[in-house]
């Protein structure tokens, strides 16, 4: 199995409602990827994956979970010079309005 060339880290991000933010804090430019288990998995691999961020040129920055899942975040510096120290902070998703039925 070839794994990737460049260093990453790596947030097992667990199970996660949809509309969940996630909140990354970087000390440097470095590509956010957040993918499904098997786009993590064919990542690894280096194979071709499909992710939702890109490359964060200011931090924090938010990602919001599309689907309830289970999700994986990499920070990575493909393409950038050394690697960032990140953080990670979950932002719970905001409940949905209740609505009253007028009697």
């Amino acid at each position: 199995m070839s794994r990737p060339t460049f260093r990453f880290s790596h947030y097992d991000l667990k199970e996660q409602r949809a509309g969940t933010i996630i909140e990354v804090t970087l000390s440097a430019v470095a590509n956010v990827r957040l993918m499904t288990p098997g786009n993590f998995q064919r990542f690894r691999e280096a194979l071709d994956f499909k992710y939702l961020g890109g490359v964060a040129k200011k931090s924090p920055i938010k990602l919001t979970i599309p689907e309830s899942g289970h999700w994986h975040l990499i920070v990575d510096m493909e393409g950038h010079h050394g690697l960032a120290d990140s953080s990670v902070k979950m932002i719970a998703a905001p409940s949905a309005p209740r609505v009253s039925k007028a009697s």
